[in-house]
């Protein structure tokens, strides 16, 4: 019998079982690997990739074809999605979301309501909080803080770069 999952993802129900390592919802198509943790509420699907010690917690959600690696870890209602990527020791979490081409990594913080889409960069020890937005072709890098209501996208074409 086949056990079906619906990830609240517009798919509906699809096939999916339960993690080993922690007992999260991942769907058949997607990949866990045995030393990454996906807790009991946690979901990971479509064909979304989670490895290294990379964890997922919470109500979070990787989906689409987005991966988180190695020490990685996307919490509370986090949504990593699209071709996104975290990695590094990089930290996803309350309602942030990560989406697009987005990729995040180093030491960095993404929290909050903060999106980080398109193909923007943030990474080294960045934080990226509150309600604000880093999209387009942005880099946040260094130990760069965009928090409040802030806004940091590109215009020209060409990649921006906050270091601060």
């Amino acid at each position: 019998m086949t056990t079906t999952f619906d990830f609240q993802d517009g798919n509906g129900p699809v096939p999916a079982h339960r993690n080993p390592n922690g007992g999260g919802w991942v769907a058949d198509t997607a990949t866990v690997e045995e030393t990454a943790f996906v807790e009991p509420d946690a979901r990971v699907s479509g064909t979304a990739w989670v490895s290294g010690n990379a964890v997922v917690s919470g109500n979070a959600l990787v989906s689409g074809t987005a991966w988180v690696s190695g020490n990685a870890v996307v919490s509370g209602n986090a949504l990593v999605s699209g071709t996104a990527w975290v990695s590094g020791t990089a930290r996803v979490y309350g309602n942030a979301q990560v989406y697009g081409d987005a990729v995040v990594f180093g030491n960095s913080l993404v929290s909050g309501n903060a999106l980080v889409s398109g193909t923007a960069w943030v990474f080294g020890d960045a934080v990226v909080s509150g309600n604000a937005w880093v999209f387009g072709t942005a880099w946040v890098s260094g130990n760069a803080l965009v928090s409040g209501d802030a806004r940091v996208s590109d215009h020209d074409g060409r990649p921006k770069e906050v270091d601060l």
